[in-house]
């Protein structure tokens, strides 16, 4: 550990993203003048959030210390924790840490942003011990998780050491034979952890999650049950759950067919990797698909979450280029529904029993998916390994950071030692004592397209407005000279109701207006402003008496 230079110095710790939400993970280690970040994820919009493509954290505090930032470690290879990357990295050029597979991920994303020549990028292993900044330093451990690769990170600070589990379970039988480390867990937590970071996401199950492994044994089952087409939907980055389905293909000798872009990203990457095993000649192109029997096809795609745009999406709906669902089809659905995805999902499984297709999912077989997180009696076997001074819950919503926090004081933790804290809320440590010091700049940046922050709170609720009750748009030409009405008011109306139906309705509309206009000349009011607000708020009035609708109002004055 390194010595503590003065009384007046203090270690600070706070989420950019990840407490209280599910994705965009961020978390900030800070002593004094050194700042090392753990993960740069995104999160997919929440359904208020109108045409946004991907959320991403607020980082304008590390931006503003930009030359405090010395290093970005990455946990592990998921969205969730390196999607923001290629637009973190275009603020902050400090180097990025990460292991083998998860830097093959990163690269390709920097790859497609034109960002990999000017991206300092170090390769890690659980090995590695990093010296960052003058104070910091950070060291590793092994994990299970859903993807290979993934690390636990230690960063030894002068105050004591901080310990971020990155996602884990405790898989005793993995399918890669990568065992978590809980020798080197167990002597991290022998020397001292100040705080520890752990993740959240199971806190509310009990138990233990099942292995991995025990998903292989009921997808070769469903594959060897299956008489014509096997399609399976998964999360792309599942490496281990990808191999499963190449071991129940190879198993049933099914030919395997690749689709949706991340998938092939992903399975081409931790193929060329070594983290993928696929005989030659077992992957074959869409267009080979009906050129051999359909008994001897495996089809590997996206879509688990039912994204409208996802390959099983477009297939249920008969719109996929390449590839058709027929009646017989054995269709499995290899995730659980991420919160606020549930009803896609069920509209992607509905459309698909419409085409004949024999569905199976987490509602019908819980053995087609097994969580990458840890359950309950993990959390606390992390807690009992580690034992902290102080837990800070992370990467949950509130109920699981709560439920997390009443596991810390099962196992021992002080309750004044747990801290349950939003985005940017900083936890002071300081002479071995810890409080609640603030907040850092702290939010959501949405991503529209090529525009990243700017479409902010009132573009959305002007979205939100244009959805539920449409546009009118009046158009009025005034005289330069005396002020008179020249041409119009010509009222355009998209979304509110349908012109050749509401004539009379647009015609009274139309006198508002014009009566409006008029009263306020008489007045002596010739501000464009003052008209337009004038010729708003009673038009708004007219309109919400006769319809009860409020839509949105826009007039456009101009002069001749």
């Amino acid at each position: 550990m390194a010595k503590k230079n003065n009384n007046a110095e203090k270690l600070s710790i706070f989420a950019l993203g990840g407490v209280g939400e599910i994705g965009k993970n961020m978390y900030v280690v800070q002593y004094e003048d050194d700042i090392v970040v753990i993960d740069a994820g995104l999160k997919f919009p929440e359904e208020d959030m109108l045409g946004i493509d991907l959320v991403i954290p607020d980082i304008s505090y590390l931006t503003e210390n930009r030359d405090k930032v010395k290093a970005i470690i990455i946990t592990h290879g998921h969205e969730d924790h390196i999607g923001g990357l290629p637009y973190v990295m275009k603020h902050l050029n400090v180097p990025l840490y990460a292991t083998k597979l998860t830097l093959g991920l990163i690269e390709n994303k920097l790859r497609e942003a034109n960002l990999l020549g000017e991206t300092k990028r170090i390769l890690i292993n659980a090995d590695s011990e990093l010296k960052l900044g003058s104070s910091l330093t950070a060291t590793f451990f092994k994990t299970n998780h859903s993807i290979p690769d993934s690390v636990g990170v230690c960063i030894e600070t002068p105050e004591g050491n901080v310990v971020h589990t990155g996602d884990f379970k405790f898989d005793h039988t993995p399918v890669n034979d990568q065992f978590a480390d809980l020798q080197r867990m167990a002597e991290i937590g022998q020397k001292g952890v100040l705080a520890l970071l752990s993740d959240s996401t199971n806190a509310e199950k009990p138990g233990f999650t099942p292995s991995e492994r025990s998903v292989g044994v009921v997808l070769e089952d469903i594959f060897r049950k299956a008489r014509q087409r096997v399609v399976v939907a998964t999360f792309a980055s599942n490496v281990h759950r990808i191999q499963q389905v190449v071991n129940a293909a190879i198993a049933t000798d099914r030919k395997i067919v690749v689709i949706g872009r991340s998938m092939v990203n992903v399975v081409a990457i931790a193929s060329e990797l070594g983290y993928l095993e696929i005989p030659e000649g077992m992957i074959i192109e869409p267009e080979e698909i009906n050129r051999i029997g359909a008994d001897r096809v495996a089809i590997l795609c996206t879509g688990s979450q039912g994204e409208p745009m996802s390959a099983l999406s477009r297939m249920a709906r008969s719109t996929h280029r390449k590839v058709d669902i027929l009646p017989g089809d054995t269709v499995i659905i290899a995730a659980t529904p991420v919160p606020g995805n549930e009803k896609y999902v069920g509209r992607t499984i509905d459309a698909l029993f419409r085409l004949g297709a024999e569905v199976i999912y987490s509602g019908s077989n819980k053995g087609v998916h097994v969580s990458g997180h840890g359950s309950q009696e993990e959390l606390k076997l992390m807690l009992n390994l580690m034992r902290p001074k102080f837990f800070i819950p992370i990467h949950g919503e509130y109920r699981m950071l709560r439920k997390h926090a009443q596991l810390g004081e099962s196992v021992g933790v002080e309750p004044d030692n747990i801290f349950l804290v939003d985005i940017g809320d900083v936890v002071e440590i300081q002479n071995g004592e810890a409080r609640k010091a603030g907040k850092v700049p702290s939010g959501n940046v949405l991503i529209d397209g090529l525009g990243v922050g700017d479409v902010g709170n009132i573009v959305l609720r002007d979205r939100k407005l244009l959805s539920q009750d449409g546009i009118l748009v009046v158009v009025v030409t005034l005289s330069k000279q005396d002020g008179r009405i020249v041409s119009g008011p010509d009222i355009i109306s998209r979304g509110f109701v349908y012109v050749r139906e509401s004539e009379g309705l647009l015609d009274e509309a139309n006198r508002v207006v014009t009566s409006t206009l008029q009263r306020l000349m008489s007045e002596n009011v010739n501000e464009w402003a003052s008209l337009k607000s004038g010729v708003k708020d009673s038009l708004g009035r007219f309109l919400f008496d006769q319809t009860r609708r409020r839509p949105m109002i826009l007039p456009i004055i101009m002069e001749v």
